[in-house]
C-alpha cells in the first residue's frame, strides 16, 4: 500500500470517531496527522500536526501507525497516544496524570496573560508574583510565564504525579528556571510571608463538575482522565468557593483572581464574588456560545476606595 493508499484507509477508520466538543481539534483529519507523525518517533498534537508534512512511513511504522489507530478506536485519548497537546501557542507533554488542557481553558489563560502584561507594565522595576493552583499539567502557569518574561510564576496540584508532569513541561519549554511547581492542597504550599498578602496574579482551573456527573461524562474521559481533574463535590463548586475565600489572604492590595468556571456556573458565582467586600471590581469573559467560562476578580485597593 502507497503513501496516498494507506492514508485514505486510515482517515475512513479514523473517520468513526466522535469530535468531542471540549476537544474540537480532534478531526479524522488533524487525528490522523498526529498519530502518523507519533509512529514515526516525530510526537506532535492535533494541533501542531495539521500543518506538517507528513513523513514516510517504514514497515515498522505502519504498523505502530496501526496500532495506535486501534487505540485511538478503543478510545484512548489522542493527548495520551501523542503524548503531546497544543495550549495557547506551546505544545505540552500530557497524560493521564494530568487533564489533558483544553482550548476553551484557553479563554482564562488567555485573560490571565493581559492581567500579568498590565501589571508588569505598571512596575516595571518588580517582578510580578503569580500563583497557579490545581494546575495540573502546568499548561496555565507556563503560558503565562512563556508570555511575560516578568512573571515569578508558582503552581501548585494536590496530585504527586500532576507535578511531577508540570516540572517536566517547564523543562521542556526551557521554563524551568522561573516557573517552580510544589504538591499541596489548593493555596497551601504558599502559606509562607513570601505569599500572603503578595501575589499579584492567582489563577485557578479548578474541577467543577458535579459528582453525580462525572461518571456521566464521555468514556474517552471518564474512563482515562483524572477524576481528581474533574470532580467539584456535590454542587461541582467545593472547590470554587473554596478559591473565593482563601484567595484575599493571598492576594495584595489591587492583584487579580482568575479562574474558570463550568457551563451554567458562572452567573451565581459572579453575584457571590460582587457580595464580597474583599473585591472591589468582578469580570465575566464569555466564550463563543455567550456562555460565561471564565471570571476575573480585583482585590480592593484602600486607595482606589
Amino acid at each position: 500500500m502507497n503513501g496516498d493508499a494507506l492514508h485514505r484507509a486510515v482517515h475512513d477508520r479514523l473517520a468513526a470517531i466522535e469530535v468531542l466538543a471540549d476537544k474540537p481539534e480532534e478531526n479524522a483529519d488533524n487525528t490522523l496527522r498526529a498519530l502518523w507523525h507519533t509512529a514515526a518517533g516525530q510526537p506532535k498534537s492535533a494541533i501542531a500536526a495539521a500543518d506538517a508534512a507528513l513523513p514516510p512511513l517504514d514497515a515498522a511504522m505502519r504498523a505502530r501507525l496501526d496500532a495506535l489507530v486501534a487505540e485511538r478506536l478503543r478510545g484512548v485519548p489522542l493527548a495520551h497516544l501523542t503524548g503531546r497537546q497544543h495550549f495557547l501557542g506551546i505544545e505540552l507533554i500530557s497524560g493521564p496524570a494530568a487533564l489533558v488542557p483544553r482550548r476553551e481553558t484557553e479563554l482564562l489563560a488567555g485573560a490571565a496573560i493581559a492581567c500579568a502584561r498590565e501589571l508588569a507594565a505598571a512596575n516595571p522595576a518588580t517582578p510580578i508574583l503569580v500563583v497557579d493552583v490545581c494546575t495540573g499539567s502546568g499548561n496555565v502557569a507556563l503560558a503565562i510565564a512563556n508570555a511575560v518574561p516578568a512573571a515569578d510564576v508558582h503552581g501548585a496540584d494536590l496530585s504527586e504525579d500532576a507535578v511531577a508532569l508540570a516540572r517536566s513541561n517547564a523543562a521542556l519549554l526551557g521554563l524551568a528556571d522561573r516557573v517552580r511547581f510544589e504538591a499541596g492542597d489548593l493555596l497551601a504550599p504558599f502559606d509562607t510571608d513570601r505569599f500572603l498578602g503578595r501575589v499579584d496574579l492567582l489563577t485557578c482551573n479548578p474541577p467543577y463538575i458535579s459528582s453525580t456527573k462525572v461518571g456521566q461524562m464521555a468514556d474517552e474521559i471518564a474512563s482515562h482522565e483524572p477524576r481528581l481533574a474533574f470532580d467539584g463535590g456535590p454542587l461541582g463548586v467545593t472547590i470554587l468557593m473554596r478559591l473565593l475565600q482563601d484567595a484575599p489572604r493571598w492576594l495584595r492590595p489591587g492583584g487579580w483572581l482568575a479562574f474558570e468556571v463550568g457551563a451554567g456556573q458562572g452567573g451565581a458565582i459572579v453575584r457571590r464574588l460582587r457580595g464580597i467586600k474583599a473585591f472591589d471590581e468582578v469580570r465575566e469573559l464569555i466564550n463563543e456560545a455567550g456562555e460565561v467560562r471564565a471570571v476575573l476578580a480585583r482585590c480592593a485597593d484602600g486607595d482606589r476606595a
